[in-house]
């Protein structure tokens, strides 16, 4: 069953997985902030290869054995809480890149959260 679809913004930050805060990733810090924040829903996708402001290439292939691939979270919900967390951001982040997209999202639900 579905919702009706609505316009949604998509924040998707660029970090490599090394990058920390407080001795824990920052990735993690990010998902349990925007859990925090009561956003709709964070995920977060390793990269097998990318570069960044440093132009060195980092992949996963075997005989480069780099531990410092590229990471993406990726937080859709409504544009109101998304611009509201970017503040958050601003704390947590020295370097790495963010973007934002409107979406078109289709929410999927199961009939027992229809009903209540």
């Amino acid at each position: 069953m579905t919702r009706p679809n609505s316009t949604a913004l998509r924040l998707t930050i660029f970090v490599g997985e090394n990058d920390t805060w407080h001795h824990k990733p920052l990735f993690t810090e990010i998902v349990h902030r925007a859990h925090a924040a009561g956003l709709a829903g964070a995920s977060v996708f390793r990269g097998i290869e990318g570069y960044g402001a440093s132009s060195m290439i980092h992949t996963m292939r075997i005989l480069s054995l780099s531990e410092e691939l590229p990471v993406a979270i990726v937080i859709v919900d409504d544009e109101a809480p998304i611009r509201a967390f970017l503040a958050q951001l601003d704390d947590l982040m020295d370097h790495g890149v963010a973007t934002l997209d409107e979406v078109e999202a289709v929410r999927y639900t199961s009939p027992q959260e229809n009903t209540s």
